[in-house]
């Protein structure tokens, strides 16, 4: 059998007691998040930009959401060969299952413009910076 030095069995541990426990007092009704994808956020000049690491997730079960001034990115990643339980597993460090990820966003961005591209396992989402209104001067009528 093969062992890595690493925490994972503490993480195998834990999923394993997870699991215990729903199946003695059940399931949420909220699906539980399973692992959290790393994201970078940049601003550029007229944008902010999120970039999440998402491979293996298919572009299907990805839901991008914004309410009330919150970015949510929410998904899940699936290993069929797991779910059979064929063969003998000696390794498992490539979590599966739900996440959800949000970002409190700026005050003075554009929500309906928002766009979101996977590529190659790399979710890129642009919020695009509103337009701050410009001073101007206002007539007085006499």
């Amino acid at each position: 059998m093969v062992y890595r030095t690493t925490l994972t069995p503490l993480f195998t541990l834990r999923r394993e007691m997870d699991r215990i426990l729903e199946d003695a007092f059940g399931r949420e009704q909220q699906p539980t998040v399973a692992w959290t994808p790393a994201a970078d956020v940049r601003e550029e000049e007229g944008a902010y930009v999120f970039e999440l690491d998402l491979p293996g997730v298919a572009g299907e079960s990805i839901e991008v959401t914004t309410d009330q001034g919150v970015l949510t990115v929410r998904g899940e990643r699936r290993s069929e060969a797991r779910e059979t339980n064929a063969g003998r597993w000696h390794v498992v460090e490539r979590v599966q299952g739900s996440f959800r990820r949000s970002f409190q966003l700026p005050g003075q961005v554009a929500e309906d413009k928002i766009e979101a591209q996977l590529t190659n396992g790399l979710l890129r989402v642009r919020v695009p910076k509103a337009e701050v209104p410009k001073a101007k001067k206002i007539e007085v009528k006499i």
